[in-house]
């Protein structure tokens, strides 16, 4: 099992350069450009450069497009034992996004407390003499910014929180 943003997909390699996801097959190719991570991945013939990095808790922090991704990997034996135990990620209102690599913070775009759609750029981030914006992964209110232009920032510093407010409407 593969969990992406806490969104479950299962996926088989097939072959060397093809693999299905949840039943649907895609042709791949994929290398590392370098040790820092940086990856280049043909799918489908069309290409994608990203940056690929394991965090401390065995996860996988995935910048492709912009967007940062959170992956975890589990075999099915593993994945099997954790649902017995029930300690799966459950779904969250909340998005944190977090720095997927050192650098400077060049701007903070998005205003706190405004709404904020899934894909809108909440912080351009250079890292490696490229401008990386970071995207809102759902959609919602932006409810605390961290950094500010100029700061200097970590990998997997956390800097900005977005709550879906949708199901709390719901509720009313």
């Amino acid at each position: 099992m593969t969990f992406v943003n806490g969104k479950e997909y299962v996926i088989e390699v097939d072959r060397e350069n093809e693999v299905t996801v949840n039943g649907e097959s895609y042709v791949i190719d994929f290398h590392n450009l370098s040790a820092r991570g940086l990856v280049s991945l043909l799918l489908n013939n069309h290409s994608y450069e990203g940056v690929v990095e394991e965090d401390e808790n065995s996860m996988w922090d995935v910048l492709l497009r912009g967007e940062l991704y959170e992956v975890k990997v589990q075999d099915e034996r593993a994945y099997r034992l954790a649902k017995a135990r029930g300690v799966l990620a459950e779904d969250s209102n909340e998005a944190v996004i977090k720095s997927p690599m050192p650098g400077i913070i060049v701007t903070v775009p998005a205003v706190v407390g405004e709404p904020i759609k899934k894909g809108d750029t909440v912080i351009i981030l250079e890292s490696m003499k490229m401008e990386n914006e970071l995207k809102s992964p759902i959609d919602g209110i932006l409810i605390k910014v961290m950094v500010e232009a100029g700061d200097s920032v970590e990998k997997g510093l956390k800097m900005a929180v977005i709550i879906n407010e949708e199901e709390n409407d719901e509720d009313e």
